[in-house]
């Protein structure tokens, strides 16, 4: 289990903290240096060098900051709007939540990355911008979730009592309802995490993403493919990184899904 859980947490730990402590180290990821393009790994640049001579380490470091601010934005306030909708959609109930739905069901009839490729052609490429574009498309997933769970819990006695006694709605709801849905809520964020982080670096793959000279793993990939043939060490890299982290969040997501399942955790003791 240890090992299960030890090297996905260390992933996600490194990745933490490049992307939060990055902008202290001495990095130099727009230095171009003409006598440097397409140089493999040395001693001192462990990853080589990208078509205008900037190492790939310094702007891998910068991609994991880009892609960290990206996933954990998108998907606080794709959890925070989705899970309030949704709440309150199953707990008011009657044309409200039958109107939900159906806005719920427009917004599934579209393919979630379609959608936010449009949303950002829309609205121009930008990181802001990608953080707005996935986080009209992710909210849904929460909402949906939520209001599922609330409509299998506030029926339960507690929450009649709570209703007999005067306790206002919007009480019953923070107090009574949401901790009670928190756990698959909680799940859901650490798929949503990887989902973003592919979401984010399929949008500036495509140019809608960050522009130069600022670094994305998508972009950094996209940069790259011309050089597949002479420069391969250009898409391996940010390649790597990309599937190593998206990787690890799942299976930490998968950890969490097992241990937050409370009569699995009791068949399993």
């Amino acid at each position: 289990m240890m090992f299960r859980l030890g090297i996905p947490l260390g992933i996600i730990l490194l990745w933490a903290s490049l992307a939060v402590l990055g902008q202290f180290l001495p990095l130099s990821p727009n230095s171009i240096e003409l006598s440097k393009i397409l140089l493999p790994g040395n001693a001192q640049e462990w990853l080589g060098f990208d078509d205008l001579g900037r190492p790939i380490f310094d702007r891998l470091i910068v991609g994991a900051r880009t892609s960290f601010f990206v996933a954990f934005s998108v998907v606080t306030v794709s959890l925070i709007v989705g899970s309030l909708l949704g709440t309150i959609s199953a707990y008011v109930g009657g044309w409200t939540d039958l109107a939900f739905v159906r806005v719920i069901d427009i917004f599934l009839a579209f393919p979630g990355i379609l959608l936010a490729i449009a949303l950002a052609g829309v609205m121009g490429p930008g990181i802001d911008n990608v953080v707005i574009a996935l986080s009209i498309v992710g909210w849904v997933g929460y909402a949906r979730l939520a209001r599922a769970q609330v409509l299998s819990v506030k029926e339960r006695d507690h929450v009649h009592a709570a209703v007999a006694i005067g306790t206002r709605p919007i009480r019953i709801m923070m107090r009574h309802l949401l901790p009670l849905i928190s756990a698959p809520l909680i799940v859901e964020a650490s798929f949503g995490i990887a989902g973003v982080v592919i979401g984010e670096a399929g949008l500036s793959f495509l140019g809608l993403g960050v522009q130069a000279p600022e670094a994305s793993w998508g972009s950094m990939i996209r940069d790259g493919t011309r050089y597949m043939l002479v420069a391969p060490h250009m898409v391996i890299a940010p390649g790597l990184a990309l599937m190593f982290v998206v990787l690890a969040i799942n299976l930490l997501g998968d950890w969490l899904r097992d241990w937050l399942d409370v009569k699995g955790h009791g068949r399993r003791e």
